[in-house]
């Protein structure tokens, strides 16, 4: 689904995010993603939604596939970046929910300004994925109404409201307590249950050290460690 072929980024001033990056990941994976601060996680993640691209001067790739769509860092235009989005669910560390609209209005927001649904096909759908990550009962409630976590469930049904087929996290428990943040890695291996990919970027051991799930270290922009997915995961 995901291929990285010799990817390379360097940053003006000489900054290297990534060097010679070589990484495949399938269907319905669920991946963590690890390392230190600058280790170049967030910018691996920003070449999968092509929000960074590789340096010219390595010819590095990055091919996304996506049920017989086909995505070419090499070759993609901005409109079929913007394809490629809406197959891709984001949840970052600090929510950037919209202060001004109710917890029901912050999720439907993509699909209201679409022509593909109705109005009643958009209520529908909006309260099946708040149910889906436990904030049904604050449908109606403004974001400063809610604490850090119920704010993070809102982020993920605002993510998973088109249905993609992969999620990415970005340290999504950052900000969060550790009740909280386990209750977030739980509805990300519900939704990766379903057949969704999830790659989380994460500083917290507890997650990855007793899961078996496939693993993935950074270390100053190189793929330092990529430890698969134990087969008694599935």
């Amino acid at each position: 689904m995901i291929s990285f072929l010799h990817v390379s980024k360097t940053y003006p001033g000489g900054t290297v995010a990534l060097s010679d990056v070589n990484l495949k990941i399938s269907k319905g994976e669920f991946v963590f993603l690890t390392g230190a601060s600058g280790a170049g996680k967030t910018t691996l993640l920003k070449m999968i939604y092509m929000d960074e691209f590789p340096d010219k001067k390595s010819k590095g790739q990055v091919l996304i596939d996506f049920d017989k769509e086909h995505f070419d860092s090499q070759k993609i235009s901005l409109r079929r970046i913007q394809a490629l989005r809406r197959k891709i669910g984001i949840v970052f560390q600090d929510f950037k929910l919209l202060s001004d609209r109710t917890v029901y209005e912050n999720v439907a927001l993509s699909l209201l300004v679409s022509t593909d649904y109705t109005q009643a096909e958009i209520k529908k759908r909006v309260l099946e994925t708040l149910s889906t990550v436990g904030i049904m009962q604050k449908k109606s409630a403004m974001p400063a109404e809610l604490s850090g976590g119920e704010q993070q469930r809102v982020a993920i049904a605002r993510a998973m409201i088109h249905s993609p087929h992969l999620l990415i996290a970005d340290e999504p428990t950052g900000n969060l307590d550790p009740e909280n943040a386990t209750e977030v890695y739980n509805i990300f291996q519900k939704i990766n249950a379903t057949g969704t990919a999830v790659i989380m970027a994460t500083h917290n051991p507890s997650f990855y050290n007793r899961a078996t799930y496939r693993h993935l270290v950074m270390k100053q922009g190189i793929l330092n460690y990529d430890n698969p997915a134990s087969k008694l995961a599935f």
